[in-house]
């Protein structure tokens, strides 16, 4: 049973946020808490991963009345309902890749190693199988039983809820190494073995007894079948011959010779026509016409891979097929001639992708360029709104007129691309280069398909035998023009309405080497470019002129700018990457650190941070403002590319020999992150890629974790002597004091209050912030004589300014006062008046006790509002004692040198800010 997730329990810890003026530099090169993992990212899921090359498994759903596709993605598997080939499930993740599937009416099964795994409602695992010494690779449902072998020929049938194995055969892997498993129809207790020498046995699993044995056709059998008639099946080889094959008699009724080689898959259509299909590793699809006993037709590059399986949906004319390219595909029988047409598909990319980038503004499509050559768009909310853009062809036109087949025609993979959402409604926004491919590609994204222009300079037209490609493109802003840097130096704009040549850079090259990046900045003013020449050269747009050339430490490797700051980052082949502020033209910052070839950079949108992958399988966060690494972590295999959401809340990063895009949250967003700087010999951990799913494992390393030291801190109430603290009570305490008067003329009501007919039953309370509940009178007789001195009741704060005055410890009417409103403690400033029948003494306690304040550096928002209503409301009383003018005399000494600290400090960190801000560091 599926182990119970631990919550991790966390206590709150009290937090008290202080405003400070200071500027510390703490050196985190000494003692650096150890990490695991990334600080910054976590793993999220997978795009675009929908098969691999297992089998598919089909299923039926009694009660909803639709079959269901199983397929295999890593260490889980995806559930597609094959109306609509919509994902239905994901399951949790297994500890390995899934070797092999099946499944009956109720269970998924899945072997991963020596183990196997029976997962109920398409998700969770609720039985688990060990005994096997070697790794699974067949499955086969048999009623209450499932049967599995392994490499070392060792068949088990275990009992389905006991987990407990029913029966063991063992055979020698020379003599009898099994590759195929099937049940024949009406045949009770019985399967039919196919081994890699070519022979088959039946067996009798109740009785544990070999029935008989067929002598084969000298060819490994690769595939085992029923047919809709009894007793015969059919039988795939490994010299891509199909037997259909009578197993009552042991006689062959035909055969089929497929030219493509080993017959990978087999199915029959059950909806009245005797057609057969077959699989190649090539990616074509075969149907046989059995009633003619010929070919019917193919189904050429059905997939781009082998073909993993493919099976006839029950009673329909449908075809579901998958293959190792990463697809799968519906196809349907309506055509003339009994033909086969694609009706629907799930497809992404057939090999790694090598450029990726986010599309749009709210960060919810991602653009990626795979080593296949195709295009496609994957969406980070729902797969139903993934695009492919498909293949880039040389020339259309010609292709339809001349009849060209698919290989003569496609263009090399693309190396990169640029796009702009600007015009991408009314023209192409979408510019490529291929690989080693002179002329560049536009698409148009809403079209989903190649654009009308091919962006080739005429400078070429008669010399074709030059070696000159396309290495790098941008597109301004207003997505007008396209800029297109070549290996031979050039640099032309194009631009993308008509496909025009508009210009170049240079009188006759701008680099006297390949030109290894270009960009334009936000306001399409000047254009940066950078070449294998060492020369970083900003030009101006309009006029195609040199402005400003800088000389580099090393040959540039790519170029990456952020338009709303003007900062450039070049990563250098060297393994370093240098930032450059367009608007000083001084190269800012150095990051060293990588010890492999830099692939590709992103910032963060608010230019805050650089994000960098590497070949040493390293994925770095940088801080432009410090210059400090602050994140750093291994993958498995390293990263190709990467790019940042515009909204900041995903990483997508491409790795080598991966066919998805992997997503990464950021944590920043939703989790108070420390980003302290990372030490010179920092030594990053490994991070395992996401997958489709969350994996159990990492959930529970996470659960098991530790506090982090940042969780652990509590502020203390002070943080330095220098320092001033504000309070945390709302600015409705006491930024109103002065102005309660005026509050009061403009609330006071136009008539008075009415009394309701039958007011509803309230419970005394006293007026304050606090609720309470009044003390019920005694019952006894009530004097009739009135106690004077009752009208000069002291106050609780009164009485408690009375006692800090002799103590001259004032902790306790400061409290009072807090926990007071704006009329309340207006009243009890007024009580303070003589003329109200205090004491001389308690004017002199009050002055004391925001002078208290003021030396403690506490409470520096409350001590100015109280000392401004006291001196609104007794300037007069206190300008005629001339103890009090004295006592009021210090404390504006006082509060005079507390402003002109804090002005020094206010100034020192607006020029510290000032300086930063022009990045002259």
């Amino acid at each position: 049973m599926p182990s119970k997730m631990r919550k991790r329990s966390s206590s709150p810890k009290k937090v008290t946020y202080f405003l400070s003026i200071h500027i510390r530099h703490d050196n985190m090169a000494d003692g650096v808490r150890t990490r695991k993992g990334s600080e910054l990212f976590s793993g999220f899921r997978a795009l675009g991963l929908y098969s691999n090359h297992l089998p598919h498994v089909l299923r039926y759903h009694g009660k909803h009345r639709e079959f269901y596709l199983v397929t295999a993605v890593g260490s889980c598997f995806h559930t597609y309902n094959v109306k609509k080939l919509g994902i239905v499930a994901v399951s949790n993740s297994l500890s390995e890749d899934i070797s092999c599937l099946a499944a009956d009416r109720m269970l998924v099964f899945a072997a991963t190693g020596r183990k196997m795994a029976a997962f109920a409602r398409n998700k969770e695992v609720v039985h688990t199988y060990e005994g096997h010494e070697a790794d699974i690779q067949l499955i086969l449902t048999f009623g209450d039983h499932v049967i599995s072998a392994d490499r070392e020929g060792v068949v088990i049938v275990w009992d389905l809820e006991e987990e407990e194995e029913y029966l063991r055969l063992q055979f020698d892997p020379t003599q009898f190494c099994v590759s195929a498993m099937m049940h024949p129809s009406t045949y009770l207790n019985k399967i039919l073995l196919g081994s890699t020498q070519g022979t088959m046995q039946l067996w009798n699993i109740k009785s544990n007894k070999l029935l008989y044995n067929f002598t084969g056709w000298s060819a490994g059998v690769t595939v085992l079948e029923q047919s809709p008639a009894v007793d015969v099946v059919a039988v795939g080889l490994s010299s891509g011959r199909i037997i259909l094959h009578n197993i009552k008699y042991d006689e062959t009724v035909m055969s089929f010779q497929q030219d493509w080689g080993p017959v990978t898959c087999l199915s029959f259509r059950t909806d009245g026509h005797q057609i057969l299909a077959s699989g190649s590793p090539l990616g074509h699809v075969a149907l046989w016409d059995l009633d003619t006993k010929t070919l019917l037709s193919q189904l050429r590059n059905a997939h781009h891979a082998s073909v993993a399986a493919a099976t006839f949906i029950h009673h329909e004319p449908l075809l579901v097929t998958n293959g190792a390219d990463n697809c799968i595909k519906v196809w349907i029988f309506d055509t003339a001639g009994g033909g086969a047409r694609l009706l629907r598909s799930r497809q992404g990319h057939s090999a790694p992708p090598t450029k990726i980038q986010h599309h749009g503004e709210n960060g919810q499509n991602i653009l990626s360029a795979g080593q296949d050559g195709t295009l496609n768009s994957f969406s980070t909310v729902h797969e139903r709104f993934n695009k492919s853009l498909g293949h880039g062809s040389i020339n259309k036109k010609k292709t339809k007129k001349k009849g060209l087949s698919y290989e003569e025609v496609r263009l090399p993979a693309i190396s990169t691309f640029a796009c702009e959402t600007a015009r991408q409604g009314e023209w192409d926004g979408i510019v490529s280069c291929h690989r080693g491919y002179l002329a560049t590609s536009t698409w148009s994204y809403h079209r989903c398909t190649m654009g009308s222009h091919r962006l080739e300079p005429e400078r070429f037209h008669r010399n074709r035998a030059l070696n000159v490609h396309a290495t790098a493109v941008d597109i301004t802003s207003c997505g007008n023009f396209a800029v297109v840097g070549l290996s031979s130096g050039h640099i032309d704009v194009y631009n993308l309405q008509s496909g025009l040549h508009r210009g170049q850079y240079g009188d006759d090259t701008a680099h006297q080497g390949a030109v290894r990046g270009v960009c334009v900045d936000g306001l399409s003013q000047v254009t940066v470019s950078a070449g294998s020449d060492r020369l970083l050269k900003i030009w101006h747009f309009k006029s195609k002129t040199l402005g400003h050339c800088t000389q580099l430490p090393a040959p540039p490797a790519s170029i990456k700018l952020h338009r709303d700051s003007n900062m450039l980052a070049v990563a250098l082949d060297d393994f370093t990457i240098n930032i450059l502020d367009l608007e000083t033209k001084r190269i800012v910052r150095k990051f060293p650190g990588h010890r492999g070839q830099i692939n590709d950079m992103t910032f963060s949108p608010d230019g805050r941070w650089l994000i960098s992958a590497a070949m040493d399988c390293t994925i770095r966060t940088w801080d432009l403002p410090s210059g400090c690494l602050v994140d750093c972590f291994l993958v498995s295999s390293a990263p190709v590319c990467v790019s940042m959401s515009p909204t900041g809340d995903y990483l997508a990063s491409a790795h080598v020999d991966n066919l998805g895009v992997y997503l990464w949250s950021n944590k920043s967003l939703c989790t108070m992150v420390s980003l302290r700087p990372l030490p010179a010999d920092y030594e990053p951990t490994t991070v395992m890629l996401p997958g489709t799913c969350p994996s159990q494992g990492e959930d529970l390393e996470e659960a098991s974790e530790e506090p982090s030291e940042l969780q652990d801190y509590e502020s203390p109430q002070q943080l330095d002597a220098k320092l001033v603290t504000l309070s945390l009570l709302p600015e409705s305490r006491w930024k109103n004091l002065l102005s309660l008067d005026v509050i009061k003329r403009r609330n006071k009501p136009k008539e008075p209050p009415k009394v309701p007919q039958s007011a509803p039953f309230f419970l005394p309370t006293i007026p304050g912030l606090l609720p309470q509940f009044t003390v019920p009178t005694s019952t006894g007789t009530q004097s009739k004589i009135l106690n004077l001195g009752v009208l000069a009741q002291k106050s609780p704060f009164y009485l408690a300014l009375e006692d800090a005055h002799r103590t001259d410890i004032y902790s306790e009417p400061i409290t009072l006062l807090k926990q007071m409103g704006p009329s309340a403690i207006e009243t009890e400033l007024r009580g303070l008046s003589p003329d109200m029948g205090a004491d001389a003494c308690v004017l002199l306690a009050f002055m004391k006790m925001i002078d208290s304040m003021l030396q403690g550096r506490r409470d520096f928002d409350l001590a100015q509002a109280y000392l401004a209503l006291f001196l609104k409301l007794h300037l007069r009383q206190i300008a005629v004692d001339s103890v009090a003018t004295a006592t009021l005399s210090r404390l504006s000494t006082r509060l005079e040198e507390t402003w002109g600290e804090l002005q020094t400090a206010f100034n020192k960190s607006l020029c510290v800010l000032a300086y930063s801000k022009t990045a002259l560091l």
